[in-house]
């Protein structure tokens, strides 16, 4: 990251020494009120998500779910069917009729955005295993939606005895956000110009975690709008300040990318605090002192969810299982043999004795094995997120693991041949 300069001008320099906020000299950058107001939504694209076939669907819990459209996305400009049982799982073809043991939780990774619905890790798994696993992943969801997805699903008939909860990325800081449709204003412009407006919208309110800036404890909140019709209320930029104001992850977040001007280093101190690590107002580059004190922040949310994770799967006789991936970010810096930026959560849940699985680790090894770049080796898997043969390097990546975890292991793997000759229970119908 590129250092940034504090700009203060020598006739104003005492005047602001003391005041909880730093500017910087950004051209066309914005003070925080103005961007959330800026950021409201178009009444076009919520009439859209609400009323036609497209991405995502509204969920008062989470935001949203999968929907079913066929993006633009897949290899080699193909399209990618993606499509949404009646349960909310993506669908799936492979033994759906026999019992399902494994449902999977978490962001795009795990839905396997841009790939058909055949193509996905699970189904390869599936295929391989000779039994179901269900798919509630969804592109976007934060560690604590994903958990909330998974509470919810888990209620239910289609609940299963093993959970895959995976971990992508910066999952840790979406779970802070109220919402996070304000941060993807340039991704949703180029899809509307791909798809049409309002085919792709997702990232409205959703239930999160925050910290109690007067207690220092971190708190589940529900989400703001729980009805469809409500949803229009974020076409006010009005109520999307009033709601977003003191949204202290978002404005972070903001100001750690340069797109807003102002922090309030005061409630950063505060924040500090709380999370017992250190923060310099004083600090020359304030985005990387933001970036920093933001992802301390973040991983208490995680390891807050992943404790609370891991005694749901106790109470109620669950195997739970925990996914790290973070390919532009861990897996790169251990490519480059640096120290990856997710090394705290791999510390908890080795210290909590956690049963996980580093697909980072997997990536660093294989690559190992090439004469590549880089930039080259990722394209034999990667078109953003795993292509086809990404998804199946993942599913034989983490197969002995799942094979190991699962008892009785999966048919494949047993020892002896317990399938009848008829193939009762694996032909569709008997």
């Amino acid at each position: 990251m590129k250092t940034s300069h504090v700009f203060i001008s020598s006739i104003l320099c005492a005047a602001f020494h003391f005041l909880p906020v730093i500017v910087l000299s950004q051209p066309r950058a914005m003070t925080y009120e103005e961007y959330i107001r800026e950021a409201a939504a178009l009444k076009e694209e919520i009439d859209v998500f609400l009323n036609e076939s497209s991405w995502a669907q509204f969920d008062p819990d989470v935001g949203y779910i999968l929907g079913n459209y066929s993006p633009h996305d897949g290899v080699d400009g193909s399209k990618t069917i993606s499509t949404v049982r009646q349960d909310g799982a993506r669908t799936s073809f492979v033994y759906t009729y026999r019992p399902c043991r494994i449902n999977t939780y978490g962001n795009s990774f795990t839905q396997c955005h841009q790939v058909s619905d055949a193509e996905t890790w699970q189904e390869y798994l599936a295929g391989h295993l000779g039994e179901p696993i269900r798919n509630y992943g969804m592109g976007g969801f934060g560690v604590y939606q994903a958990y909330r997805r998974m509470l919810r699903e888990e209620s239910t008939e289609k609940g299963a005895e093993y959970l895959m909860l995976y971990i992508w990325g910066d999952d840790h800081i979406r779970t802070l956000l109220r919402c996070r449709y304000a941060l993807t204003r340039s991704w949703r412009h180029e899809q509307d110009k791909k798809e049409g407006v309002g085919i792709m919208f997702h990232g409205n309110f959703w239930c999160n975690i925050e910290m109690n800036m007067e207690t220092g404890m971190l708190e589940e909140h529900e989400s703001r709008i729980r009805s469809p019709e409500k949803l229009y209320q974020m076409t006010d930029p009005d109520w999307m300040h009033e709601n977003l104001i003191d949204d202290l992850a978002l404005q972070m977040y903001l100001y750690e990318k340069g797109r807003i001007i102002d922090i309030d280093t005061k409630q950063m101190q505060k924040l500090a605090g709380y999370l017992n690590t250190e923060f310099n107002p004083d600090a020359e580059d304030m985005r990387q002192e933001i970036r920093q004190l933001l992802f301390k922040y973040a991983y208490a949310a995680t390891k807050y969810i992943l404790k609370k994770s891991k005694e749901f799967a106790r109470i109620n006789d669950k195997k739970l299982m925990i996914i790290l991936f973070d390919p532009y970010g861990s897996t790169r810096q251990l490519l480059d043999g640096e120290p990856r930026v997710d090394q705290e959560i791999v510390d908890f849940l080795e210290k909590n004795n956690f049963n996980y699985f580093d697909m980072n680790q997997v990536h660093a090894e294989d690559y190992k094995g090439f004469k590549l770049s880089q930039e080259e080796y990722y394209q034999r898997y990667f078109i953003g997120h795993y292509n086809p043969k990404g998804n199946h390097f993942f599913a034989f990546s983490i197969k002995p693991r799942i094979v190991e975890w699962l008892d009785p292991p999966p048919f494949t793997y047993r020892k002896s041949n317990t399938l009848p000759n008829d193939f009762k229970g694996y032909l569709e119908g008997n």
